[in-house]
């Protein structure tokens, strides 16, 4: 064969080759509310060519063979459509595709918490996820605030912390709160000083879903995560724009005014929103302290949203809370003239700035690139004793999604800054520190085949003052068949110390020593868990779903709040350790327009100090939930509730009693327009009915353990107004 024949035939292939690949571009839509569908998956059947829609709902699928070729399109709670197509096809514009929804799984969305473009089904790692109608419910029981969202989970128990100013914290399998990360849209604003108060200050109305992930996640957020994270994400704007109002009032004379404002114009989009919650003083038990304290919130958050483009979208907010909350003698705070009169003081201002930048790629791959800074002041006054101090915070994160729906990568690196100076208090130590951060992350998501799945990350931080930590961390999921999903995970993780634990929060941080960092080491922690799911029909009409997770976490030289002799109190990492181990169960049941659900937790904590094990204090071992629902889409929900805590074991070596709560929540819906009526707690079940909240006098209360309600039965109800 000549130099001539040689070209030619050269040419030739590399002209068919060319010719070989095509591209097939598609908008996703739903079909009911023709609304894109961001994160929908599509594929060539039999290849390995697939990709991920943008935020637009666009598709590019690129490299698609020659010849006859089948599309398959999916979306977690939608009906998977396959299309029929001859490449190459003539060019023209996208076409509009439909996916029709099915009905019960529409709730399973994107999953912003993994950093995943996967959906909740596709996912490794086990999440949880609380949103649509069953976030508006939950967030019609307490609008003020979200620990009514989380307590009703299985796992999940917010721990009252102080007996008359009613601040609380998240315990996520038996672990103390300071275990458990609280994020905003990904962002880690709540910890350290602010984490106090912080789920008091959170008003649910703006949120678009609650995400929850258990078990180790510190490779993906750092330290902090050892028992788990929570991350509450916004609502962005929407074409349609929408308005929401809602006034809520209480028997225990609380009011909540909460707004809701978001819309588009051409690049420029918004999102405001704006809350007023007001507490009066309440004392159901008649004892002279308040189980509700006196409160004032006004909250403001303004965000504005700028799109280049189609996929590129600048984000700049800034998130005002001031409070102030009062709680102790009754008396006292409503202006009574009262001789020594306890109360606890508790001043806040917190003001965030976020600025965000979001890139997508024609290729499926984005850039992410996250700032925050945080400044947050608290003033803490009882008789005689004053603890304030600011903490200002930052977070700083650029990451890179990239690959295939196969074989997905995300890459970062985040700088983390934490700093509390407290204010010159006479008589004690000085409790500042200056933490630093540097990390970066990679993790990897691989569907190995149409069975197994697999999530890998590896995370290195560098603290300034606790030196280097490596974090691996593995997750698998097995599609065992089409009713039978089960997950294995595990992971490494830290935590840097400070002072700021339920502990010292109980005592006002009092005579609190500093944290002598020669002498102390990170608390270092291990996590695995196994979660089986099993769905099916049951009679062909009963929709019945089962899920069960097993979970172990071990937490090493754990950082632990002694007396130092007298009056003052010192951490200590005494030889040894804690670990949780146990189960959790969650059944649903659903038959027409009734659906029932059912969750058993069993958290068995214990502390291995010098060859001694003894049980972690405020855990109950047992725990029940149970909720019945009977539901008329958009016209009618009635819900009863009962939640059982078993025995817990006490810091002063006595043991709580057993309780049952049962309350019912009812709303009837409107086009625009719902009204919402709810009972908690209907047996006014509270731990001053059946045990003593302090001892001493009224004027110098020794506060015990909070292990049950103190604020009893409280009925609230209010109106919700939604204009498109």
């Amino acid at each position: 064969m000549n130099l001539k024949n040689i070209t030619v035939f050269t040419l030739m292939l590399l002209s068919s080759l060319v010719n070989a690949q095509n591209t097939f571009e598609a908008y996703i839509f739903d079909a009911q509310t023709n609304t894109a569908l961001s994160g929908a998956n599509a594929s060539v059947k039999g290849t390995a060519v697939g990709a991920t829609t943008n935020q637009e709902g666009l598709l590019i699928l690129d490299n698609v063979p020659d010849g006859e070729q089948t599309i398959v399109i999916s979306f977690v709670g939608y009906e998977t459509r396959e299309i029929e197509m001859t490449f190459p096809a003539e060019k023209k514009e996208p076409s509009v595709i439909y996916l029709f929804p099915k009905g019960e799984e529409m709730e399973e969305v994107i999953i912003s918490a993994t950093r995943s473009r996967r959906t909740i089904a596709d996912l490794p790692t086990r999440v949880e996820v609380i949103s649509g109608e069953e976030l508006g419910e939950k967030g019609n029981m307490k609008p003020g605030d979200i620990r009514m969202l989380l307590n009703e989970t299985t796992g999940i128990r917010t721990q009252q912390t102080s007996a008359t100013s009613y601040n609380s914290s998240i315990r996520i399998q038996g672990l103390d709160g300071k275990y458990t990360q609280l994020l905003k849209d990904g962002y880690p604003l709540y910890s350290g000083f602010s984490g106090g108060l912080s789920l008091l200050q959170i008003v649910p109305l703006d949120l678009q879903q609650v995400e929850v992930i258990k078990g180790a996640s510190s490779t993906l957020y750092g330290g902090g995560a050892i028992a788990g994270l929570v991350n509450l994400v916004s609502k962005k704007p929407t074409d349609e724009g929408e308005l929401n109002f809602l006034i809520n009032g209480t028997s225990a004379l609380g009011l909540d005014l909460s707004s809701f404002y978001s819309n588009t114009w051409n690049k420029i989009g918004t999102t405001v929103f704006v809350s007023y919650n007001y507490g009066n003083p309440y004392d159901p038990a008649d004892n002279g302290l308040t189980a509700i304290p006196e409160f004032n919130r006004y909250t403001v958050n303004p965000r504005l949203f700028y799109y280049f483009n189609d996929r590129t979208t600048l984000e700049v907010g800034v998130n005002t809370v001031v409070e102030e909350r009062t709680g102790g003698n009754i008396d006292f705070i409503e202006g009574e003239p009262v001789e020594d009169a306890y109360f606890e003081r508790n001043n806040t201002e917190r003001i965030t700035t976020r600025v965000g930048f979001d890139q997508y790629y024609l290729d499926g791959s984005y850039l992410s690139i996250k700032n925050s800074f945080s400044f947050f002041e608290r003033k803490i006054e009882i008789p005689d004793y004053v603890f304030s101090g600011d903490q200002f915070a930052s977070f700083n994160e650029v990451a890179y999604n990239f690959g295939s729906t196969e074989m997905e990568w995300i890459a970062g690196l985040n700088l983390n800054i934490d700093r509390f100076e407290e204010d010159p208090n006479p008589g004690s130590q000085l409790v500042d520190y200056n933490h630093i951060t540097y990390g970066a992350f990679l993790q990897n998501n691989w569907s190995v085949n149409r069975t197994l799945s697999l999530e890998t990350g590896l995370r290195a931080d560098y603290q300034n003052e606790y030196g280097f930590f490596l974090l691996p961390r593995l997750s698998a999921m097995l599609n065992l068949s089409e009713d039978v999903t089960a997950r294995i995970g595990g992971g490494l993780g830290y935590k840097t110390p400070t002072i700021f634990t339920e502990d010292a929060e109980r005592i006002q941080f009092q005579n609190v020593m500093p944290i002598d960092v020669s002498q102390t080491e990170a608390e270092r922690s291990i996590g695995l868990n196994l979660d089986v799911n099993y769905r099916t029909e049951l009679f062909k009409t009963i929709d019945f779903s089962l899920n069960t997770l097993l979970f172990y976490t071990k937490v090493e030289d754990p950082l632990i709040l002694s007396n130092a002799g007298g009056e003052f109190y010192e951490y200590t990492q005494p030889n040894g350790f804690i670990d949780t181990k146990g189960l959790e169960l969650n059944m649903r049941f659903g038959y027409s327009n009734f659906k029932l659900f059912t969750g058993y937790t069993l958290a068995d904590v214990n502390r291995h100090y010098g060859g001694e094990v003894t049980e972690m204090p405020l855990v109950a071992q047992h725990r029940l939930n149970n909720v019945l629902v009977y539901e008329l889409e958009d016209n009618l929900v009635i819900g009863l509730e009962g939640y059982y805590y078993g025995p817990q074991e006490l810091n002063d070596g006595t043991t709580g009693q057993d309780y049952w709560i049962f309350g019912l929540m009812t709303e009837k819906k409107w086009e625009n327009f719902s009204i919402f009526l709810n009972f908690e707690n209907f047996t006014d079940t509270r731990q001053t009915g059946f045990d003593t909240i302090y001892t001493g006098s009224i004027s110098d209360p020794q506060f015990r353990d909070i292990y049950a309600p103190v604020d009893g039965f409280v009925v609230n109800g209010g109106v919700k107004i939604k204009i498109d």
